[in-house]
């Protein structure tokens, strides 16, 4: 893991660097700055959540479990913004 605290949340937000691009390419990628300030702020609770649960005191094992936990959870929000799997009132189209 780095050792400065707040790398790996500026890290993930680099991701958002892909839809940014692609849409300068093709018109397939639509995003809004409402999309990209939703996946901002996911992206950097997971960042942040990694970085809480590694610097804490569990031992190696626990922290992996909590760490999966956390991105399992990240996919499960982003899937149902995304495409709506459970059909919530946050579904996307």
């Amino acid at each position: 893991m780095p050792k400065d605290k707040f790398t790996l949340p500026f890290v993930f937000l680099s991701i958002l660097l892909a839809p940014l691009i692609g849409m300068q390419i093709t018109d397939d990628i639509q995003w809004s700055l409402f999309d990209f300030i939703i996946m901002g702020l996911l992206l950097l609770v997971l960042g942040f959540g990694i970085q809480w649960i590694w610097h804490r005191s569990f031992s190696t094992q626990k922290k992996r479990i909590f760490i999966v936990f956390l991105v399992f959870a990240f996919i499960l929000v982003w899937v149902e913004l995304a495409v709506g799997v459970f059909g919530s009132p946050l579904a996307g189209n």
